[in-house]
């Protein structure tokens, strides 16, 4: 019998937010791909409330179609209000009045098995309503910041929590933060850790000299992929560059932190070593990947970071925090360091990968574990498993 999914993502990839969620759409294409799952994605749209949402900056997001097929999946967008700064605790109601109606008619037309909600904060707490109203099943996620940001804050954490008790199973992305779920009084027999996959045709080795070439980079060169925001510790990076000569610091992602980081490099006089490239493509970051020496990410928090396997699946070598599942990852010394949140200890063990390189493959041999093959088993299992739980005894 084949397994009907709903799944529900905030953090979905659309026609003008290409890269918004890419794991998650490729998670969901990875058991959709299953002849033993059928997956239909609810990918809800926050809007300000009108007339905020008429500002130009919204247009591509109203422009969204409600309905569509992505990537061979079923995905809808329905629309629900947000209020700017202060929507927090205020979305998961707003969302559940989105969606419901929705959810209420594709589950009349195909019942659905089983909620699998992407995160846990909000989708947690909208998953807990739906799957109320239709009386089946559902799991959350965890991640990083929905634990570690809504789970911490006085407004939503008994909110993060009762979706937490409620739910049928939970999912962590790394054994830390299904310790740190516990951590928080989450029943840890509900827990299953599930890591995330990479496609490793795609990011796989490259020579490193033909692609810093093809970019126009010379020298050595460290890489930063992340959101340029304050908790992914790029000012570090940007601190620790004065210590190393002849370094050129890149920095792939988007974020209103931008203009700070450009401060403190003009200040620290840096600047012309410091390429911000953008929201790159993300089937463009391979070949970033492969020009760089070192993948430098100084997070205060993650829980097991995309980029961190992806650069290892290229062959380049990592300079981490050690946060959320750093040390599942680096068990091997040739993969990275894992160092203090201090520029010193960042300079350090970059100026250490950089004088004695490892071998590009011994650098991916850690990566190869990380496959969406594996990746699809397992929420296969766990959604199946929640689901039969749930049926009635003939």
């Amino acid at each position: 019998m084949t397994l009907n999914v709903l799944m529900l993502s905030t953090l979905f990839p659309d026609m003008s937010r290409p890269n918004f969620g890419v794991f998650v759409e490729r998670q969901a294409r990875e058991l959709a791909s299953r002849t033993e799952a059928s997956v239909t994605v609810v990918a809800p749209v926050g809007l300000p409330i009108w007339p905020l949402s008429l500002a130009g900056r919204y247009a591509p997001l109203r422009a969204l179609p409600r309905q569509e097929r992505w990537r061979d999946l079923t995905v809808y967008r329905p629309i629900f209000s947000i209020i700017p700064k202060f929507g927090g605790r205020t979305n998961v109601a707003a969302m559940t009045r989105a969606i419901l109606p929705l959810v209420r008619r594709l589950h009349a037309q195909r019942p659905f098995d089983v909620i699998d909600a992407s995160f846990f904060f909000p989708d947690g707490p909208v998953a807990q309503q739906l799957a109320r109203a239709l009386g089946i099943p559902y799991s959350v996620k965890a991640r990083g910041a929905d634990i570690h940001y809504w789970g911490a804050r006085k407004g939503t954490r008994a909110m993060v929590r009762s979706a937490a008790d409620d739910a049928a199973g939970l999912l962590a992305v790394s054994g830390a933060m299904r310790r740190s779920m516990i951590a928080m009084g989450i029943d840890g027999d509900k827990i299953r850790v599930h890591y995330t996959g990479v496609d490793l045709d795609h990011f796989e080795i490259a020579d490193r000299a033909a692609a810093k070439a093809a970019l126009g980079f010379e020298g050595p060169v460290v890489l930063s992929v992340g959101a340029l925001i304050p908790r992914k510790g790029q000012d570090l990076l940007v601190r620790a560059l004065p210590l190393l000569p002849g370094v050129t610091l890149l920095l792939a992602g988007q974020g209103q932190y931008r203009r700070t980081l450009e401060g403190l490099a003009q200040q620290l006089g840096v600047e012309r070593r410091i390429g911000f490239l953008g929201s790159v493509p993300h089937h463009k970051l391979p070949r970033v990947y492969a020009a760089a020496d070192v993948m430098a990410l100084a997070s205060a928090s993650e829980g097991l970071a995309n980029a961190w396997v992806e650069s290892l699946a290229c062959g380049t070598p990592i300079v981490i925090s050690d946060v959320g599942g750093a040390r599942e990852l680096l068990d091997q010394p040739q993969a990275g360091r894992i160092v203090a949140r201090a520029p010193e200890a960042i300079a350090d063990a970059i100026r250490a990968l950089l004088a004695d390189p490892p071998e590009p493959a011994d650098v991916r041999a850690s990566a190869l574990r990380f496959t969406w093959a594996a990746n699809g088993d397992l929420l296969l299992a766990h959604l199946s498993a929640i689901a039969a739980e749930d049926r009635p005894t003939p």
